[in-house]
């Protein structure tokens, strides 16, 4: 009986490691990413678009997709990074 619960016990802390804990570290270093998002960094979102922060609002953003073309999407649909703002480059899309 006791070799079961240590076998159950065992099999728990292997899921936790292997399953659930690996998805809570990703979670997290996407939150914080998120929260680094600045002025003039240039962003993909979830759908494909790509362009350059122009304004922060809580949890929306205004991406300049094209010169005068601006977006908002909601922060959550960021879906990564593709450079960090140059200094003097606001407003400005390449």
């Amino acid at each position: 009986m006791k070799e079961i619960w240590i076998s159950a016990f065992a099999v728990i802390v292997l899921f936790y490691v292997f399953l659930i804990l690996p998805q809570q570290l990703q979670n997290r270093r996407r939150r914080k990413e998120l929260a680094r998002l600045a002025i003039g960094d240039e962003v993909a979102t979830i759908g494909g678009l790509i362009g350059q922060i122009s304004g922060l609002e809580g949890d929306r953003i205004a991406l300049e997709v094209a010169p005068s073309v601006t977006v908002r999407v909601l922060r959550s649909a960021i879906s990564h990074r593709l450079g960090a703002a140059k200094p003097g480059s606001e407003g400005h899309h390449a």
